[in-house]
């Protein structure tokens, strides 16, 4: 009973964001602090793709960056790996970055969006990956070290800002791999 009425709730909150009133999207959003949890983020992902006004979009991040659940990973990074979120990837990946839940895990991941993504996007990355803690998985690490093996190895032509953005991400990989090793 009680799981239906927060089911409720959070179902009304979400229909409430979607209206074309910047007031009652800001309450509905200042509602979900309260009554929010990790089943939210696809729904708010959905929005943010769709298109909100730059002011609940600002609310909605702020929103999204607070949760402190460790249940929010796993939805967030499914987010950020599917192909039909990618315009919003780099807002996801803000809010990985400006969240306080560790993210360590996916560090690979973050590598390879680096590798084949947007300047802005390995920018993102880099910060996420300056601020991971650890611990990190050896198999993890030699994924990372492959990632940017193989961007190396493109023959692509390279963004000189992003290279320079990959080569921080390299030195923090091998940092991470001698401490591994130590």
């Amino acid at each position: 009973m009680e799981s239906t009425k927060k089911e409720l709730k959070l179902k009304h909150l979400l229909t409430e964001i979607k209206s074309d009133n910047i007031d009652k999207v800001s309450k509905a959003i200042k509602s979900l602090e309260i009554h929010g949890d990790s089943s939210v983020i696809l729904p708010l992902s959905e929005i943010l793709l769709s298109g909100i006004n730059k002011k609940n979009q600002e609310e909605i991040i702020e929103f999204l960056s607070s949760l402190k659940d460790t249940s929010v990973i796993v939805e967030i990074m499914e987010i950020i790996r599917d192909i039909k979120f990618i315009s919003i990837r780099p807002i996801m990946l803000s809010v990985v970055w400006n969240t306080k839940v560790d993210f360590s895990h996916y560090i690979d991941e973050f590598v390879e969006i680096a590798t084949k993504g947007s300047m802005i996007e390995a920018l993102d990355c880099l910060t996420i990956i300056e601020n991971l803690e650890g611990p990190f998985m050896e198999e993890n690490i030699l994924e990372c070290h492959l990632h940017l093996k193989d961007y190396i190895k493109s023959s692509s032509k390279k963004e000189q800002h992003k290279e320079s953005l990959l080569q921080e991400i390299a030195l923090k990989i091998k940092e991470i791999t001698e401490h591994i090793d130590n």
